[in-house]
């Protein structure tokens, strides 16, 4: 069998409240093998978004381990943490978090620039995920002029810019209305199917859930 991409061993998260020891997460494991998509579910407090962050390096374990082609990111430090993080990993959240002041295909470009890539490659990076996602024609519209839909879909462009191996999107059709977000559901799919990248999508929506080809259940800080 080969290596998985990541692999999830013995993975806990706590969080100290008012003098109290909260257990978020509990002693999870999972393998994950390049290219799956995979839905995560389970009900409201479950520590679906825990879990997302942790995966996403944007937390750190209280134990066990999250380790990427068998390395342990949390070793890096800091400032190699968050390199691997923006070479690695694209994130997506029920709110788009678009800059209001640019364009889509300047938010598009961010994490480009972040890695300081040259304006000039980190425009043609964009405009080509924009085009992917069905925006080739709305590069130059700010995120005031444009549809909940086509705002997720700036906020996809922007997490696919460097073409990251994984792809974690957090409630990503919340805010949407049902067939804006079957769009995006498709989306997710097709670009998982065209690009290859591994995805992992935490949502209530039942009907997403079942079409992907593997669910997970998230409860009580458990996994099934």
């Amino acid at each position: 069998m080969t290596a998985p991409f990541i692999q999830v061993q013995g993975l806990e998260k706590a969080y100290a409240m008012d003098g109290r020891r909260l257990e978020v997460l509990r002693g999870l494991d999972l393998r994950i093998d390049a290219g799956e998509l995979l839905a995560l579910t389970g009900p409201s407090g479950a520590g679906k978004t825990t879990f997302l962050h942790l995966l996403g390096t944007l937390d750190v374990p209280t134990r066990g381990q999250i380790l990427f082609d068998g390395q342990d990111p949390f070793t890096l430090g800091e400032e190699g943490l968050a390199g691997f993080r923006n070479a690695t990993i694209g994130l997506v959240f029920q709110s788009h978090h678009l800059l209001p002041e640019f364009t889509a295909l300047e938010n598009a470009m961010m994490p480009a620039l972040i890695r300081r890539v040259p304006r000039t490659e980190a425009r043609k990076q964009a405009a080509a995920m924009l085009e992917v996602v069905g925006l080739g024609e709305r590069l130059e519209h700010r995120p005031g002029e444009l549809s909940g839909g086509e705002q997720q879909r700036v906020a996809l462009a922007r997490a696919l810019c460097l073409e990251p191996r994984l792809l974690l999107a957090d409630e990503p059709t919340g805010n949407l209305d049902p067939a804006t977000a079957d769009g995006i559901h498709r989306l997710i799919v097709d670009l998982n199917r065209k690009l290859g990248i591994t995805a992992v999508v935490v949502t209530h929506n039942e009907a997403l859930a079942a079409s992907l080809p593997r669910r997970l259940h998230l409860n009580q800080g458990r996994l099934a």
